[in-house]
């Protein structure tokens, strides 16, 4: 059962800037063919969206993994669990990171979700994750601990 779910879908700012690639296209191709220019700047820009929506990645957590992407980790394998916000998340994702830490970082969400790693065969440490609500994640990372105990 998922007891959360969240998908690190891009800010919208990310779909206005990536539209810039239409005048771009239309700089280069107006001179050789209008039509061609327009048809190939939209068909470039809903390419970008598709990507961006399609490579999005899925923080979960279940009754008996923790998933981050393509990445899983047991719930008997996770540590403390932390989330952190503003200053702190900037000092998480920078002056205090282990080089070995497994990142899912994306620039347009500031806060993260640090989850202590306790597998004596993986060398990482722990997760880094970026996350709009890391209070939720940890809250739902510890509610899942405690009903596997039980």
């Amino acid at each position: 059962m998922t007891n959360y779910r969240e998908k690190l879908w891009p800010a919208p700012w990310i779909y206005i800037s990536s539209a810039l690639v239409m005048p771009a296209t239309l700089l280069v191709l107006f001179p050789i063919n209008i039509p061609v220019g327009i048809v190939t700047a939209i068909v470039l820009y809903v390419g970008i969206v598709v990507i961006l929506i399609a490579t999005s990645p899925v923080i979960e957590v279940t009754d008996t993994h923790f998933l981050a992407g393509k990445a899983r980790l047991p719930l008997r394998f996770i540590g403390e669990a932390t989330g952190y916000d503003g200053e702190e998340a900037k000092l998480e994702r920078g002056q205090r990171l282990d080089a070995r830490a497994w990142l899912l970082i994306r620039g347009w969400i500031s806060p993260v979700v640090k989850v202590e790693v306790r597998d004596e065969s993986d060398p990482t440490p722990y997760w880094i994750i970026s996350t709009r609500r890391p209070d939720a994640v940890v809250a739902a990372i510890e509610a899942a601990r405690e009903a596997a105990t039980r």
